[in-house]
């Protein structure tokens, strides 16, 4: 990962809504959740949600599918273990030294 994806996935979960969707979908798995169930449990407005999960998508931290009639969205783990790698790629130097504490819980 470069600086400048770093940056654009960092930039799209710093708004508070956008981390709580972002969270909410980390901790429903692969399985991922329907738009309205999301804006139920945020209590977000669909068009304000609608706006949050199309930013979370084109910096690609969720995905979407089409089941149905339905939109389901999930968390992209691949983005996200990639860019906690990148954050802590030189912890304590050069890594080799870290601490249990400092290495990411994945």
């Amino acid at each position: 990962m470069n600086t400048n994806l770093a940056v654009i996935l960092l930039a799209s979960i710093a708004q508070e809504s956008r981390l709580a969707l972002f969270r909410l979908l980390v901790q429903r798995g692969k399985q991922g959740m329907a738009a309205g169930e999301i804006a139920t449990l945020l209590n977000i407005p669909n068009s304000t949600l609608s706006f949050h999960l199309k930013a979370l998508c084109q910096a690609e931290l969720i995905l979407a599918r089409q089941e149905s009639r339905y939109v389901y969205y999930s968390a992209n783990f691949t983005a996200m273990t990639d860019l906690i790698n990148f954050l802590t790629e030189n912890c304590c130097g050069s890594g080799e030294s870290c601490q249990p504490q400092c290495l990411p819980h994945l």
